[in-house]
């Protein structure tokens, strides 16, 4: 039932925003809808991929989309800025031209070899949330490897609660329905140590090695210095091992923010003053999160909850939304409906502001 109901609404999503494209309602939205500016989201840039089974692709856009999302905000005329230069004109009210900026989250090797590139081209800054785990090696992208898992497997038998399920993994769709099921239930685990524990023991039964994925797809601690010798590049914290802070204690998601900083900041040797939550979404990122960012003195902290930028805004610096570049909607027709703000505010019930 599951996937039925993801593909359905990546069909909404996607026939919603040809629908404002196509009845240009996204231009007489425009001047009501898309607030002062935006934070675009992206976590892979690089050339597409020819699997037929993906199911990771929203976490990636080819360097040329990213290539037309600049040229279309050009085009705009608005002003891409760093995150300092961001919180800047929120915090001073300074609105005479619409902005926006680029975020990237994670910490993987494509962003210095495909976005750094892209960016440069167009002088256009970016700033790249680090989890110090991915780049001391030791981190777990267990949504990569799950997608690795079923890749190379025919079916899946997994224990999930009192039930031994065998999950058929032959064909695409069966592999993306397996998918779907399992990261639905990795992702509803009560700690990160029950993830831990399933995703390494899928792993081992299909013969994935997580570290060595960890190595190939993030970027070391060298590879971030380099990253971080470019001017158009801030590097913020992304916590230590990428975990739902909101299902940790308090002290926990506090030591995770705090200590992913002091990581980067011992590397680079320079401040570290911007955080993005792990998925970032509501079940991720409330108002306790909100508030340990500010008390751990970062200037700003981006959500994944979707949204255009408002003068409000100012008022809720460590609850920031973001606008996703989505790896399913690689459309450069969309672009001008994503920066009307017309799409995010029938996403949020035309609420302008979502930091509660």
């Amino acid at each position: 039932r599951q996937p039925v109901m993801k593909q359905l609404r990546n069909n909404v999503i996607r026939a919603g925003l040809g629908a404002l494209y196509f009845s240009g309602a996204h231009h007489l939205l425009r001047p009501l809808l898309s607030g002062v500016g935006a934070i675009f989201m992206l976590h892979h840039v690089r050339p597409a991929r020819e699997a037929t089974f993906q199911p990771n692709r929203h976490l990636e856009v080819t360097p040329d989309f990213l290539r037309a999302t600049l040229s279309h905000l050009r085009s705009r005329d608005i002003d891409i800025v760093s995150m300092d230069e961001l919180h800047e004109r929120l915090v001073q009210g300074r609105f005479t031209r619409r902005f926006a900026a680029f975020t990237l989250d994670d910490g993987y090797r494509d962003n210095l070899d495909y976005a750094l590139p892209v960016l440069r081209e167009f002088d256009a800054p970016l700033a790249v949330y680090v989890a110090s785990d991915f780049a001391e090696g030791t981190g777990r992208l267990w949504w990569t490897a799950l997608e690795a898992v079923i890749a190379r497997a025919e079916q899946i038998e997994v224990q999930i609660g009192n039930s031994a399920l065998r999950l058929d993994a032959t064909t695409p769709a069966a592999k993306q329905a397996a998918f779907d099921r399992l990261h639905d239930w990795l992702r509803a685990l009560p700690g990160e140590h029950d993830l831990a524990r399933e995703i390494a023991a899928l792993c081992a039964r299909h013969g994935v090695d997580m570290e060595a994925l960890c190595h190939t797809l993030c970027l070391s601690w060298d590879g971030v210095k380099q990253l971080a010798a470019d001017p158009l590049v801030t590097i913020g914290a992304h916590s230590i091992s990428h975990c739902n802070l909101a299902r940790q204690s308090e002290e926990i998601a506090a030591q995770e923010m705090a200590v992913s900083r002091t990581r980067i900041e011992r590397v680079l040797a320079r401040p570290v003053l911007h955080f993005a939550y792990p998925y970032g979404d509501r079940e991720a990122a409330g108002m306790r999160e909100f508030a340990l960012a500010a008390s751990a003195g970062f200037k700003t902290a981006v959500t994944t909850r979707p949204g255009m930028l408002f003068a409000e805004n100012a008022g809720h610096m460590t609850a920031l939304p973001r606008i996703s570049l989505n790896g399913n909607y690689q459309d450069t027709r969309i672009l001008p409906v994503l920066t009307s703000g017309a799409a995010t505010a029938m996403w949020n019930g035309f609420r302008r502001i979502a930091a509660a």
